[in-house]
């Protein structure tokens, strides 16, 4: 597969943005590039200057921990960025599509509307993964792209590997593999096949086991030709200095990441454990991720209104598609956990 033929023809002949960030190498005593204010900030932290647009430091501390090379790390404003300039670079708006298979990660969606970008759906079977059926269809799609989310949201389940790697050896756009939860499982990422596929593109997240929802920054890892091409496209300075020094704090404090992922990971079986006890609720899917998906009798909206009255905020997700009835519940703390488990005991009492 050649990437550069994927590659809209106006994206390929621009000349990026550059900064004198990027045009310097080495160490500056004086700076006076950027008409920054050499002054200092406003506020107790310095953050006059901008940060590195690309991420050198981070970057480098975590191809290491995914076993890539940095150059093969692309670093978003949250995975929504990867996700935009993928349909972005790929797609000519009006003309090309995109592929989905339902339920699945709403951005995907938004981010075909926001660039007239057409949507093609292939739901996934009832319970929730990949069929040769659907191999075959997703193989024969003319879309630019197919979206695979796995560990999956909104059902937490992971989607076939022999069916991704089919679709993979077969499909003529970019494969998008969404790992957000991949923390959450113990099968391999598809990080581990970059070389054998460079129509890969694995997306990952800082929001979830990393618990820095609030600092927005995703990571896309693929091949360093696609790579290039999403920095070529992204905003100079698209990741903070703020959020570059929190997520290097973040890479150097393995413990606590570990003790986290440990601690939901227990959450998580604890209300698998406990849900199927309660009698509203008629199913809990089986869950790769912090969350579970889970059906309720006989009104999953009058439950969920039930519980917004005591404070306690889930998921709807009955109108998506095979999701009929059901809520999607995030793994909390162990006394939300137990907050939610009462609620719902109340509520058919």
């Amino acid at each position: 597969m050649v990437i550069e033929n994927l590659v809209r023809p106006n994206i390929r002949a621009m000349k990026p943005y550059s900064s004198a960030r990027d045009e310097f190498e080495g160490e500056a005593h004086v700076m006076l590039d950027a008409n920054e204010n050499s002054l200092g900030s406003a506020g107790p932290e310095r953050f006059n200057r901008y940060p590195d647009p690309h991420q050198r430091a981070v970057k480098a501390a975590l191809a290491p921990l995914k076993n890539v090379a940095p150059e093969q790390i692309f670093l978003g404003n949250g995975s929504d960025e990867a996700i935009d300039l993928l349909v972005r670079l790929t797609c000519v708006p009006g003309q090309d599509s995109i592929l989905i298979l339902p339920p699945t990660y709403g951005m995907y969606e938004v981010a075909a509307n926001l660039n007239d970008v057409a949507m093609e759906r292939l739901p996934l079977t009832a319970d929730f993964q990949l069929s040769p059926e659907i191999v075959a269809q997703v193989v024969a799609s003319k879309a630019k792209l197919v979206f695979i989310c796995s560990p999956n949201n909104p059902t937490g389940n992971l989607l076939y590997a022999d069916a991704v790697e089919e679709i993979l050896r077969g499909f003529g756009g970019l494969v998008i593999v969404d790992e957000a939860y991949a923390d959450f499982t113990t099968a391999p990422s598809w990080t581990t096949r970059l070389a054998e596929f460079p129509n890969l593109v694995v997306m990952q997240t800082f929001s979830k086991a990393w618990g820095l929802a609030g600092l927005r920054l995703g990571m896309a890892f693929a091949s360093p030709e696609i790579i290039g091409y999403l920095n070529k496209i992204k905003p100079p300075y698209n990741i903070s200095e703020a959020t570059q020094q929190h997520a290097l704090a973040a890479l150097q404090d393995a413990e606590r990441f570990e003790a986290m992922r440990t601690g939901l990971l227990k959450g998580r079986d604890w209300l698998a454990e406990r849900l199927p006890s309660v009698g509203i609720v008629e199913e809990v899917f089986p869950s790769d991720a912090n969350f579970l998906l889970a059906r309720f009798r006989p009104d999953a909206t009058a439950v969920y209104d039930y519980l917004l009255e005591k404070g306690i905020v889930v998921r709807n997700r009955t109108t998506q598609p095979g999701c009929a009835g059901c809520l999607r519940l995030t793994v909390g703390t162990p006394a939300e956990n137990e907050a939610l488990l009462t609620a719902l005991q109340e509520f058919e009492s």
